[in-house]
């Protein structure tokens, strides 16, 4: 089985390049299932009706999410549909759901979506302690365990992946915008990797303007947050999973320079 994971969608550019080209990237890797984090999709900040439907009609089975689930108020009208989480370490009782689980080729698959608590400025529960939960009431009912862990800082995700190391199969991370060059197997036979980068304006800081990025660098002065313009770029990666043991065997990097 072949997994597809876009890194976050950056804007209106973003959804474009990505709707334009993730049918290209299903058939050339022979992808089974695709997961997009789409919490930066509209306007840099959340994520529309609209642009989700363009997402899963584009070849997209889930949407994770990230500190931005909130940014659009139509999220409210579309949370609930199982091709759409958010962090499942958000406070207790808010609408939408944290994990879905879907039946591809014969095995059940559960993606999962985490936020960290380092830098992140949103109040959360335990990372660890949720992922560990989340394991232990679905190891009976799901073959492979995909978690988007949406989090600012790199020792937080590699923590994370080790202490889910044999028994979450995936580990990828997302927000940080910059795909990093750390894929590995860990020691028990999770695939791992720190952030799977951006899918967004190529010529850009992390997706914002460079001047206007620069301005606030260079002067400490509020400036409004600007999406950068022009040519696209499609960061993720596929995971090429063993149909007999569940286990990766190899991760993919895709970044289209």
């Amino acid at each position: 089985m072949n997994i597809l994971a876009i890194g976050d969608i950056v804007g209106e550019i973003g959804v474009r390049k990505i709707v334009k080209e993730l049918p290209k990237i299903k058939e050339k890797y022979d992808i089974d299932f695709c997961i997009i984090n789409g919490e930066n999709a509209a306007g840099g900040m959340g994520i529309t009706k609209k642009i989700f439907d363009d997402l899963i009609k584009a070849g997209a089975d889930i949407i994770t999410m990230g500190n931005h689930t909130w940014g659009k108020k139509d999220i409210f009208s579309f949370i609930e549909d199982k091709k759409i989480i958010r962090p499942a370490n958000y406070s207790r009782g808010l609408p939408g759901n944290g994990y879905s689980i879907f039946a591809v080729n014969n095995k059940n698959i559960a993606v999962i979506n985490l936020i960290g608590r380092t830098s992140m400025g949103v109040l959360s529960e335990n990372p660890f302690i949720v992922a560990n939960d989340i394991y232990n009431e679905l190891k009976d009912k799901v073959d492979i365990f995909v978690l988007d862990f949406h989090a600012e800082a790199t020792a937080e995700k590699i923590a994370m992946g080790y202490y889910m190391d044999g028994k979450f199969n995936i580990i990828f991370g997302t927000h940080t915008h910059v795909q990093t060059a750390d894929d590995k197997i860990l020691e028990k036979g999770t695939a791992y990797i720190t952030d799977i980068g951006m899918t967004g304006p190529k010529k850009s800081v992390i997706g914002m303007n460079v001047n206007a990025s620069l301005k606030r660098f260079l002067t400490s002065l509020p400036e409004r947050y600007k999406l950068a313009e022009g040519e696209a770029m499609i960061n993720g990666c596929v995971f090429k999973i063993n149909d007999e043991t569940n286990r990766t065997e190899e991760i993919i990097r895709i970044n289209t320079k």
